[in-house]
């Protein structure tokens, strides 16, 4: 059975900083890309980074220069360390493990960013 759990959201003020982490189970994780993508309230879900098997990360503009994707195969994890968040960083953030066709999704984890 395979299982992909978020945690480490949570309400933190404008400028401040969150790490995501996700948890898999029942894959070989370090065959699988994983990735980090966010839905805000009435929007479609967005792509925010990307990790390889090899390490080669990819962000979205919007994320550049403030969030970090990094995996430890050991743990079977994947991470994301937001900072500098803003209000439009709010969105509920969702895990992924991509093998080609093969993809699993968490149930994701909210962040908001208000004062």
């Amino acid at each position: 059975q395979v299982q992909v759990v978020e945690s480490g959201g949570g309400l933190v003020q404008p400028g401040g900083s969150l790490r995501l982490s996700c948890r898999t189970s029942g894959i070989i994780f370090e065959i699988y890309a994983m990735g980090w993508y966010r839905q805000a309230p009435g929007k479609q879900r967005e792509l925010v980074a990307t990790i390889t098997t090899t390490g080669t990360t990819h962000y979205d503009d919007s994320v550049k220069g403030r969030f970090t994707i990094s995996r430890d195969n050991a743990k079977n994890r994947v991470y994301l360390q937001m900072n500098n968040l803003t209000p439009e960083d709010t969105a509920i953030y969702y895990c992924n493990a991509d093998r080609v066709i093969i993809h699993y999704w968490g149930q994701g984890t909210q962040v908001t960013v208000s004062s």
